[in-house]
């Protein structure tokens, strides 16, 4: 082995334990959900901090448009919207895709709820959903209350019921009706 591979692979290896180690604390139940403005696929900008005193927020957090598995859970919110829109909260989907990738993504699945678009990914960051080394988020969905709050942190999603597990979690939280 050469001596510039080995140096290679301690670089790797630092930059892979050191990307772990300044994620920080993560975010906790009880917490205050960090605020963020990120436009959306349908031309707004949605700022978290607008919606204290009024409304809940999910924001469910997905790895990458168009892949399978997001597709299905995307597909699920907006097969059963009707659903989770008996609750007194505004839903989203969120990740660091551009805005142009996660249009076109809202539109094939047929989307009736805005995505949100992170690519410069500090909003993921501040969650703690990026994924070190792949900068994708991690499939974590945070519900949040009225306050700003985080009321559940869910970090074990089904994308084929991820509605119906929507609702469930918005009943046991106690979430306002319509």
């Amino acid at each position: 082995m050469s001596t510039h591979y080995v140096a290679k692979v301690i670089a790797l290896v630092v930059f892979m334990v050191m990307s772990f180690v300044v994620q920080g604390e993560a975010l906790k139940v009880g917490d205050m959900a960090p605020d963020f403005s990120l436009e959306a696929t349908d031309g707004k900008i949605y700022t978290l901090s607008d919606f204290r005193g009024k409304q809940a927020v999910v924001v469910a957090w997905f790895p990458k448009a168009y892949t399978r598995g997001c597709t299905i859970e995307c597909k699920s919110l907006a097969e059963s919207g009707d659903l989770i829109r008996q609750f007194d909260v505004t839903y989203f989907m969120a990740s660091v895709d551009s805005i142009e990738e996660n249009t076109g993504f809202a539109e094939e699945s047929k989307a009736d709820f805005p995505l949100l678009s992170d690519p410069t990914k500090a909003t993921a960051a501040a969650y703690d959903v990026l994924m070190p080394v792949i900068r994708l988020a991690k499939r974590h969905t945070f519900y949040i209350d009225k306050d700003g709050r985080i009321l559940a942190i869910d970090t074990d999603i089904h994308p084929a019921t991820s509605a119906q597990d929507m609702v469930k979690m918005l009943a046991e939280l106690g979430v306002e009706k319509r």
